[in-house]
């Protein structure tokens, strides 16, 4: 058959190089454990433990001081105690800040290069969303073992949590033989949490305490659209599964 004569083949992207290819390449070739998107997932996910050390470590007054004697500099008096109940708003805290922020962001990254260049990975499909809800969770975590009101942030980090792994085991328990896509009250919940965490992340409270309960009025907000949207998938699951038993 000449090339005038020949169905025209879709453009498919090399898993390994990166490459767009056409003649005599199966369609069917899956995509590499190793392709972009997959990397940006397991770098975001390596970013969850340093998160949150650099949220608690920020808090622990005596990081400097032990450093300082590590060095070689005269030490009069022992290190104190951790202090893990006020944040130091240090910069170890704006560190934290800006980890959270670029790695959450990079969410919308990852799977817009997967869907864009046919890289979609069963293990791509599972890291996803466990670099977003440990992401989560490690700020939520840090947050609440650092700012003041502990009696506050601790119901709140709970709820959220167990409603985000709950779902997540559920899916992948209950609804194994369906899948029930994200809708636009979830998508919502994921940027609230997002842009909301950010923000208390940031160290607003050094340039006026008052921010301490912009940052409890957030959270309310971050709780009750997560509790909402978890309601919300739970009654869409429910109905297709109630009309099926009819």
């Amino acid at each position: 058959m000449t090339d005038a004569g020949r169905a025209p083949s879709l453009l498919r992207r090399n898993p390994l190089r990166g490459r767009f290819l056409r003649d005599g390449d199966p369609a069917t070739e899956p995509a590499s454990i190793l392709c972009l998107p997959n990397v940006i997932s397991i770098v975001r996910i390596l970013c969850i433990p340093a998160l949150l050390w650099l949220i608690i470590a920020d808090a622990i007054v005596w990081v400097q001081p032990a450093i300082g004697c590590a060095l070689g500099a005269e030490c009069e008096l022992p290190a104190p105690a951790p202090n893990l109940g006020e944040a130091q708003y240090g910069p170890l805290r704006w560190a934290a800040a800006i980890v959270f922020i670029v790695a959450i962001a990079t969410d919308a990254l990852d799977g817009h290069l997967a869907r864009s260049r046919r890289l979609v990975t069963d293990l791509g499909i599972f890291l996803d969303p466990v670099a977003d809800k440990g992401l989560t969770g490690a700020a939520l975590i840090g947050i609440a073992l650092v700012e003041p009101t502990p009696w506050f942030w601790w119901p709140a980090v709970i709820l959220v949590l167990v409603r985000e792994w709950g779902i997540t085991w559920w899916r992948a328990v209950a609804l194994k033989d369906r899948v029930i896509p994200a809708g636009p009250l979830g998508k919502l919940k994921t940027a609230i949490q997002g842009v909301a965490i950010s923000f208390i992340l940031l160290p607003w409270p050094l340039l006026s305490p008052a921010f301490h309960v912009v940052n409890i009025v957030l959270m309310v907000v971050v709780v009750a659209i997560t509790l909402w949207s978890g309601l919300d998938y739970l009654v869409k699951a429910y109905r297709p599964a109630r009309s099926a038993n009819a």
